[in-house]
């Protein structure tokens, strides 16, 4: 395949728009046109890495953690990182890197996390501030007010869908009512069963808008009582945003929840919690996850799943009745996306993950007994 090829996979699976702003993701060096037959995946780009590319002879490295990111002014030779940028391309070997939108995007870091933990995933920690939550209205009005009553409603924020507004559907049918003895009906008369043409309009709108949307609806709207209603929206096939949230296929204490993400992960983890307290939903999220312990905490789940939590921000949540937290560490919590990656590529490449830890901590030592 072309290396524009594998590039457009992994855009369409990891959409650069997810990214944070601050982030540096896409391709970092190569040729777009060249030929890519073998492919290493990693979480951290280091020399050991490098030199398992090289030697496997790969055309490309996929990282989830950039390489270069913030102030980069130069790639010399004899700075660390450009270093091993002039190795890669001397060796023919391109860099791409799929960070924070790897993190959001389906199939991407957080559900590979939650896939390999055992979880049912019901849906985000946090949704995308891009795509909120939506509704869809629906509004009987005559045909002759339909467009200043949708005009009104696409003033108040309604029947936007991600590039394009003014969005809308209409069709006219036959409705019926019999005003009350205390109404005031702009058509037909109290007590009388009244049939009207009318036009049926719906269109969508962010949950958040629902008030201006009423009250536009109702100032331009012609009746005393508009007819109308507002459905919520099913998330669907929203890409979702940051964690995941899912349930374990039995419960556990927290002692035997802790174990089996050390194990699962096959990486060290520790849990801050009553260590008998039974472990049903889970919330995770790949990487440093203590930006979303407030949004967690909200979530009412039993225990949280992520990396680098510091002492503070745990002592603060579990004082303010938050759930249990397991710290399996940075690289363990991100490393399952390595294995989503190949499973991707592998019909059309060769693919290969680096096992080997890129966690900088490489050594561990627990205290003896007597201590």
């Amino acid at each position: 395949m072309k290396l524009a090829e594998v590039i457009e996979m992994l855009d369409q699976a990891y959409p650069p728009r997810l990214a944070e702003g601050w982030d540096s993701v896409g391709l970092v060096c190569g040729d777009p046109a060249a030929e890519v037959e073998r492919v290493l995946v990693c979480v951290d780009v280091t020399a050991d890495v490098v030199d398992a590319a090289l030697a496997r002879d790969a055309q490309l490295v996929i990282a989830h953690h950039p390489l270069l990111l913030r102030g980069v002014d130069t790639v010399a030779a004899s700075t660390p990182k450009g270093a091993l940028i002039h190795r890669l391309i001397r060796g023919g070997c391109a860099l791409f890197t799929a960070h924070t939108n790897a993190d959001r995007a389906r199939g991407g870091v957080n559900d590979a996390l939650a896939a390999t933990l055992g979880l049912q995933v019901t849906g985000p920690v946090e949704y995308l501030d891009a795509q909120p939550r939506l509704d869809r209205w629906g509004v009987m009005v005559p045909p002759a007010q339909a467009d200043e009553v949708l005009a009104a409603m696409f003033e108040a924020g309604a029947g936007e869908v991600g590039e394009y507004s003014e969005c809308a559907w209409r069709v006219d049918g036959v409705g019926q009512f019999r005003p009350g003895a205390s109404a005031n009906p702009a058509i037909g008369a109290t007590g009388e069963l009244t049939t009207v043409v009318e036009t049926r309009v719906e269109l969508v709108a962010a949950r958040g808008r629902r008030a201006e949307i009423l009250a536009a609806l109702r100032d331009a709207h012609p009746y005393e009582e508009p007819a109308h209603d507002v459905i919520e929206l099913v998330d669907g096939d929203r890409e979702w945003g940051l964690g995941r949230v899912g349930a374990l296929p039995e419960p556990l204490p927290l002692t035997a929840f802790t174990e089996h993400v050390a194990n699962a992960l096959g990486a060290p983890a520790r849990a801050a919690g009553d260590p008998g307290a039974l472990i049903r939903t889970v919330a995770v999220c790949g990487g440093a996850g203590d930006s979303l312990l407030g949004a967690v905490a909200r979530l009412g789940v039993d225990a949280y799943v992520t990396g680098d939590l510091r002492h503070h921000p745990v002592d603060e949540h579990l004082r303010a009745g938050g759930p249990a937290l397991i710290d399996a560490g940075h690289w363990g919590t991100e490393f399952p996306w390595c294995g989503a990656v190949a499973e991707l590529l592998w019909p059309f490449l060769e693919v290969a993950v680096h096992e080997p830890p890129t966690d900088p901590f490489t050594v561990r030592a627990a205290p003896a007994a007597d201590a």
